[in-house]
């Protein structure tokens, strides 16, 4: 027995030297003469791409997405043609209409022509590593996209243009005025030395996004002559999104931006009435080609008018509605994005957001030098009236007056550097709260930049940083993870109170209610029951205290109608004892995390209910929900030396079939767990899964 436990720790050994050999000889190839382009992908499936130089690294970056999203990757370039429906079928015919209508293929290929000579060819590199690897490995490559191939750099340009304008900016279901749910979400804070325990500044990047289709984040690192940047992207998009270096770092929030304006138009026979003359419309008329069931084309119509506003969406009735979308003439965003990630201080970071070739979306910034900035980024047009409820409605397209010509530029818009309190959060609300004391006054902007309000995830956001005094790196980490209710601890008493004077079921109700954590963590209870009474309600008529300016992380409170919000509780409470035999069901048992074979409780909610750990679901069965939105990428970063970060991709950082990465990261989910960010190269090599070389 001796012998066999001997040699079995003498073959242990063997594989510890034979890796370590490995792992040397991999370093000094790797970091010898640089005449090689790698990728190293780590146990997470993450690619850590080093370029030899600067072209190299955007083929490598092309591979790498197809090696981990090809089949997604090749439908939404095919989507961003405008020819989905042709290779298909006519389930992409929506589709195609919008993008065709909005102009976006054509637009690409005039951006093309636009990026500078150098610019160009890193996006012709990255196509090129794209076709490169689909030839190599065409049999892990669904047949239906292959029709797709070979990509060009103008679908590259197409895809991130939809992407921006016509799915953030504006959206189809918008435009119809079908979409009921709130877009798209995130959170993102910046610590300055002051309230950093580490008197290091940090950054919070924490994007909330469906969890399928173009929404989806890749996590990469990037190093090449002049830049080693780690962080995401969308997945298509060729450089990186959100990100951080040794020096700084960003990530984005979906702002409260209008960035586009519908107008109604008065026909008049083939024309429209507009200031005093009728003028005739723009009129092309384009062929939509669609897929048949028995595989044959057929071919059909597409006219599309435009306006001096834009392009037509409607007509009926003797009127028209065309929309006007902000930054079409601006084709620098992956340009700049690129040179936002090369940045080493502040005053290099915001050359490149001076640019404005970004049309929306909030900027958090943090840097080693201490320094944090919030920008209210975006094109916001410059209006001659109207507030910002004005301008969500269709404005009258007659008149000269209402048709936008200027954008704000970026001295403009609302900003702060460094504020006294040390901390800077971002909750998807407009910018006035960034931080207390008021660093950015709304009276000093036009009343159209943005609303006036706070919700209740954005207060919970200010709660925790205001409260706390020196953050540490572990506490970000806790608060990142925090399903602390904000909206319970707003009402609850009060519901319980008026719950116990009603007694009978309403009483064991309260009961429940009273023993709640008012978490929304897998072992919770009474989370289900509180989040079925929100469901009931009109959050914004169930408070006697509005909510105020004057009072904005502390209102609105009270309950205006308790009899009413009694007779919801009643409500909810019958639905929840119905579906799951108990009030005080575990809110893991019925909010899950589902991919595959991969079925865990789940821990977070929707931010409606003032949750910082955001999570969407959707039904299954047996009254049953799985997560199909909310945190997806997660970085966490303190400038340190060396930086220390924490980062998580919670879907796994694949979709391609066979996959390990593809649902890999839901236990860490489940647990409230990071994972650390490998960056360098004796950290990537000691957790290395494969190596391609180029």
């Amino acid at each position: 027995m001796w012998s066999r436990c001997l040699r079995r720790k003498s073959l242990q050994i063997l594989l510890l030297i034979l890796s370590f050999i490995f792992a040397l000889v991999v370093g000094i190839q790797s970091n010898g003469s640089h005449s090689s382009t790698e990728i190293l992908w780590d146990t997470y499936g993450v690619p850590h791409i080093y370029g030899k130089d600067v072209p190299s690294a955007f083929q490598a970056f092309g591979w790498a997405q197809m090696q981990s999203h090809g089949n997604l990757l090749l439908r939404l370039y095919g989507e961003a043609r405008g020819r989905a429906a042709e290779y298909w079928g006519e389930e992409y015919l929506k589709s195609d209409r919008w993008v065709l209508t909005m102009g976006v293929p054509e637009r690409a290929r005039s951006w093309y022509k636009a990026q500078s000579p150098t610019f160009r060819s890193y996006l012709d590199a990255f196509a090129k590593g794209i076709n490169a690897y689909a030839l190599e490995h065409s049999n892990l490559i669904d047949d239906e996209v292959k029709v797709v191939l070979p990509v060009k750099a103008e679908d590259v340009l197409a895809h991130i243009h939809r992407v921006l304008h016509f799915t953030f900016v504006v959206n189809q279901e918008r435009v119809a005025g079908i979409s009921e749910q709130e877009p798209p979400g995130s959170n993102g804070w910046a610590i300055a030395p002051s309230r950093s325990a580490s008197g290091k500044a940090m950054l919070l990047a924490n994007p909330h996004l469906p969890w399928s289709d173009l929404f989806l984040w890749y996590e990469a690192q990037v190093t090449a002559p002049g830049i080693d940047a780690y962080g995401a992207t969308l997945v298509g998009i060729p450089v990186l999104a959100i990100a951080f270096n040794d020096s700084l770092g960003w990530t984005h929030t979906v702002n409260t931006h209008d960035g586009w304006d519908a107008y109604e138009l008065k026909l008049v026979d083939n024309g429209y009435r507009f200031d005093n003359q009728v003028r005739a419309f723009e009129t092309k008329t384009l062929s939509l080609k669609v897929k048949q069931k028995d595989g044959t084309l057929q071919t059909q119509p597409l006219i599309v008018k435009r306006s001096v506003h834009g392009p037509v969406v409607s007509e009926k009735g003797g009127k028209a509605v065309a929309i006007k979308v902000v930054g079409l003439d601006k084709p620098g965003v992956l340009q700049q994005w690129w040179d936002m990630a090369r940045s080493q201080n502040l005053k290099q970071f915001e050359t490149a957001l001076k640019r404005s070739q970004l049309p929306m979306f909030t900027v958090i910034y943090a840097d080693r030098d201490g320094h944090i900035m919030h920008l209210f980024n975006g094109d916001v047009p410059v209006r001659q009236k109207g507030d910002f409820e004005y301008w969500q409605g269709i404005v009258p397209g007659d008149t000269k007056s209402t048709l936008w010509t200027k954008i704000y530029p970026y001295q403009d818009l609302p900003r702060i550097v460094d504020p006294p309190s040390g901390w800077l959060q971002n909750a998807n609300e407009p910018p006035w709260t960034t931080t207390f004391p008021t660093a950015i006054k709304p009276d000093n902007y036009p009343p159209y930049m943005a609303p006036r309000f706070m919700d209740f995830r954005a207060q919970r956001s200010a709660r925790m940083l205001a409260e706390d005094e020196k953050i540490t790196f572990d506490e970000i980490v806790e608060y990142k993870h925090s399903t602390r209710m904000e909206l319970a601890d707003r009402i609850l008493d009060d519901l319980i109170g008026a719950a116990r004077k009603q007694g009978g079921e309403l009483a064991r109700a309260a009961d429940v209610l009273e023993a709640w954590d008012r978490e929304a963590n897998a072992d919770s209870r009474g989370a289900v029951l509180f989040a079925a009474w929100a469901e009931e309600i009109d959050l914004d008529k169930v408070f006697s205290i509005p909510w105020s300016e004057q009072s904005p992380r502390t209102t609105p409170d009270g309950l205006a109608d308790p009899k009413n919000a009694v007779a919801k509780l009643e409500v909810a409470a019958a639905k929840v004892q119905k579906a799951y035999g108990a009030l005080d069901v575990k809110w893991g048992d019925v909010f899950r995390l589902q991919h595959g074979d991969v079925d865990l409780p789940a821990n977070g909610g929707d931010g409606s209910l003032g949750i910082f750990r955001v999570l969407k679901f959707a039904p299954t069965s047996n009254e049953r929900f799985r997560a199909v939105a909310g945190d997806s990428y997660v970085a966490i970063v303190e400038f340190s030396q060396p930086v220390r970060a924490m980062v998580l991709t919670s879907y796994g950082n694949a979709t391609q079939p066979g996959s390990p990465h593809v649902g890999d990261q839901l236990q860490l989910v489940a647990k409230k767990q990071l994972r650390p960010a490998w960056r360098s190269r004796q950290d990537i090599l000691s957790h290395l899964e494969e190596r391609k070389v180029f």
